[in-house]
């Protein structure tokens, strides 16, 4: 399903097969992208390219990214890809309370918790994480 356009290039969320993490394609004629997205902040990076030896100029695949990055569109994104998976990814990470981030297991510290279930309320544009051994959760407004 189409987020958005780029100069001519579509940035699109697969609605078959699709996995995690988050992420768009862009699948031009002699390269694709793939763009990752999440649902704890407003954050876009590039995720690969392929085939590496065709790859667009950098500028393309920036203007790619920024175009995602867009908040309509970011939402969109969100909204696309909660309605068809039902996931937002984050199921049995890590959430610091202390820095509001997920965190890699190397990192872990007094105050992080297992995320046990997330999910994203696309009308309010919020995900909501239910944190194991904790009566609270958290909830991030994007």
């Amino acid at each position: 399903m189409k987020v958005c356009s780029y100069k001519g290039f579509s940035l699109v969320i697969l609605l078959r097969d699709e996995h995690c993490p988050p992420h768009v394609h862009v699948d031009a004629s002699t390269w694709s992208a793939r763009f990752k997205f999440n649902f704890w902040h407003n954050g876009v990076e590039l995720w690969d390219v392929i085939p590496h030896s065709r790859r667009p100029p950098l500028a393309v695949l920036e203007g790619l990214r920024q175009a995602l990055r867009q908040a309509a569109h970011l939402r969109r994104a969100r909204g696309i890809w909660w309605n068809k998976l039902q996931t937002v990814c984050l199921n049995h990470q890590l959430w610091d309370w202390q820095n509001n981030e997920v965190v890699m297991v190397k990192r872990i510290v007094s105050t992080t918790c297992m995320i046990d279930s997330a999910c994203y309320e696309p009308m309010e544009n919020k995900t909501r994480l239910t944190l194991m051994g904790t009566p609270e959760g958290v909830e991030i407004e994007l």
